[in-house]
């Protein structure tokens, strides 16, 4: 029977809550001028989730709902960009710069010229095509002729529109280029949950994003903070004839530009601006590494064309390296918001690449180490994009008799607790989860969506009420009903607002052991850890009691972890926080999971490929586990069986080469019974 069309009056909602979204969006994640709370969106996002969750076949491509990540994909398809996305030549002073102008005055005669000049993001290229004003394809750079189809991870970036903004009249195809990339402090954000949450971090912000978009799970790339700045626009609907106004146009369409572009009429200009952000870099909150300057008129840059793989009408103006000597005064640790103990040179202050500098990062005790930097000697400072500039060398002629080689304290000095190193990794780290430096960060993943899950206890609010004396560790947050008049009274809260927090950190009560023992913030242990040890032992007392050895022994645990739960419960500060969740009511105990001991799973590896058309892959996953299996990701040669879906990828090819035996889906749900 076929599904029933809604009225007129949810037509009309639902086109103006999709309205309203967007423009939510674009005020927020393109002129960061927000008009109303986020708690506010939200309830706009669910009502419009909900409403085309009732009415599926009217739900748009270029609906704001559709920005939380479709379904994982296999492999990217390749596309072939109608015009190649030149890479740039790279100059880095004044000369060559020079030489670059007056090739292009040689090859346009007496024409005048303009320039315009653009910061140099330092991000990840890509390409993004709109039909009749609707986004219909992403891609990567790729070699500059061919790149991969990142349509869906694209979509998750909110300062990408779905739909173009304003008059749209003579562009019905059109291409946008520009950068992607993270803010640095997003990008430290991030790496805090992943350390705490024990997974790897990321090297830097670039690296990062490049490896974002490349993910197969879009869900987990809107969890990502990505961001764009668009650059370029082509389109052969509509006669244009100069980059700068085209800047304009890309703003009028709700795409996000860089607010620093110049139109530079002399080379002289030019300069001055290279000059200035160089000074300026620290200013912005995402790295550059240099700015480009574009003959601004389109004709121009058209009969100028290109050498090679890099246009004649454009040059990269890179940023030199900003080098200075100073004494190192002292060497004093810095503890992180996860724990981290990074060493920080106290220095005699010094004027580099445009500020006064008088701290610099150490990195870590073996980078000490390595270069042999001693209290009192002379050392090279570098200033590169980061807010902290490092210690790059030492100038041992001029060292002291007498300079001693550094040691780690055995202290934390905010806290005073033991620290400690494991021997696979870099650094120290001070477990005391009620440290001061540590109780923000520290609360705002107990309260985290995969981890407890506290609607409304954003990170700005945590910060309110840590500094206002209300809660000093994540415990505290079951006693905060206790001052619940006083939280009614603070500025922009209400009777509402506190009410509904207070509600989600009782609702909280409910998640089962699993998310406490992740929320709880023990290093090493994520998710996937902590549902593995429910799983082996059942309740928090037993996994407090559970000597490191046996802990070991668990598969998927291993020494690494084991060290970590230990230490984790040698605190007495974690095993009395530990103690007041468990008075509160919080689920201290999960039934393990009934393992079948004989069946034709038992002690089997199993590997999932393809799509599996009466179970999803996580129910596959959870049976074969009941019958004592053990799901794996890889075929090797020693994974006993491949259960092969419909699509099956690579691994179905790979299982044929190593003789690795497969089952379809019949053979498996047979073997099921």
């Amino acid at each position: 029977m076929p599904a029933k069309s809604p009225n007129p009056v949810i037509l009309k909602r639902l086109e103006a809550l999709r309205t309203q979204l967007r423009d939510h969006d674009y005020r927020y994640y393109v002129l960061a001028q927000p008009r109303i709370s986020d708690q506010q969106y939200d309830t706009l996002m669910r009502e419009l989730i909900e409403l085309e969750k009732t009415y599926p076949e009217f739900i748009a491509p270029d609906s704001p709902s559709q920005r939380v990540g479709g379904e994982p994909t296999k492999e990217f398809p390749t596309v072939t960009h109608a015009v190649p996305m030149l890479s740039l030549s790279n100059t880095y002073n004044e000369e060559e710069v020079r030489s670059f102008d007056e090739r292009v005055h040689s090859l346009l005669g007496k024409e005048p010229v303009r320039y315009v000049c653009e910061l140099k993001f330092d991000g990840v290229a890509i390409s993004l095509l709109y039909y009749n004003g609707v986004f219909v394809r992403g891609a990567t750079r790729g070699d500059g002729t061919q790149g991969d189809e990142i349509t869906q991870n694209l979509k998750t970036i909110r300062s990408i529109p779905l739909r173009l903004r304003g008059e749209k009249k003579g562009f019905d195809e059109i291409e946008v280029r520009g950068e992607v990339l993270m803010d640095r402090e997003d990008f430290r954000k991030m790496n805090e949950e992943r350390e705490l949450a024990g997974e790897k971090t990321f090297v830097n912000p670039r690296n990062s994003s490049a490896g974002t978009l490349k993910l197969q799970d879009p869900k987990i790339v809107a969890t990502r903070p990505l961001k764009f700045f668009s650059y370029y626009l082509r389109t052969e609907d509509a006669p244009l004839s100069s980059h700068y106004e085209n800047l304009k146009i890309l703003r009028e369409f709700g795409f996000p530009i860089s607010e620093h572009a110049r139109l530079c009429k002399t080379l002289g200009e030019v300069i001055d601006y290279w000059k200035e952000w160089e000074e300026r870099r620290e200013d912005l909150p995402y790295d550059i590494d240099g700015i480009v300057v574009k003959v601004d008129s389109l004709r121009q840059q058209e009969r100028l064309g290109a050498i090679s793989k890099s246009p004649r009408w454009a040059i990269a103006f890179k940023f030199a390296a900003r080098q200075a000597t100073t004494v190192l005064k002292d060497i004093t640790l810095q503890v992180g918001r996860v724990g981290t103990m990074t060493p920080v040179a106290e220095l005699e202050p010094v004027f580099v690449g445009g500020s006064t500098v008088s701290r610099a990062t150490l990195h870590n005790e073996d980078y000490i180490k390595e270069l042999d930097i001693r209290i009192g000697d002379t050392v090279t400072v570098e200033k590169g994009g980061d807010v902290i500039p490092k210690v790059s060398g030492v100038i041992k002629e001029k060292r002291k008799p007498g300079a001693k080689p550094f040691s780690m304290p055995g202290t934390c000095p905010e806290c005073g607790s033991k620290i400690f190193r494991s021997a696979d990794e870099a650094h120290y780290y001070c477990e005391n989860s009620e440290c001061p430096a540590q109780i923000r960060a520290r609360i705002g993943h107990f309260a985290h969506r995969g981890a407890m899950d506290i609607e409304g206890l954003g990170e700005a609010i945590v910060d309110q009420l840590v500094e206002l004396g209300f809660i000093q560790n994540y415990a505290d947050l079951y006693e905060l009903h206790k001052q619940k008049k006083k939280l009614v009274d603070l500025d922009r809260w209400g009777e509402k607002s506190a009410t509904n927090l207070l509600e989600a950190i009782e609702e909280s009560k409910k998640k089962p052991f699993s998310r406490v023992l992740f929320a709880v913030g023990i290093r090493h242990v994520g998710s996937g850890v902590a549902q593995l040890i429910v799983n082996n032992i059942g309740s928090m007392e037993k996994f407090i009691a559970t000597p490191q050895a046996e802990l070991e022994r668990i598969q998927g645990v291993g020494p690494r972890i084991a060290e970590s739960v230990h230490r984790f419960f040698n605190d007495k500060h974690n095993l009395k926080l530990v103690k007041r969740l468990q008075d509160a009511g919080l689920q201290m105990e999960e039934k393990k999971k009934r393992v079948i001991i004989q069946s034709p799973f038992t002690g089997k590896t199993v590997v999932l490929t393809g799509t599996l058309s009466s179970m999803s892959r996580d129910e596959a996953k959870e049976k074969i586990e009941r019958l004592g299996g053990k799901v794996t990701s890889t075929v090797s040669s020693n994974t006993d069986y491949v259960i092969v879906g419909v699509d099956a990828g690579s691994k179905l090819d790979k299982a044929k080469k190593l003789g690795v035996k497969t089952l379809d889906e019949t053979a498996f749900s047979k073997m099921l019974k």
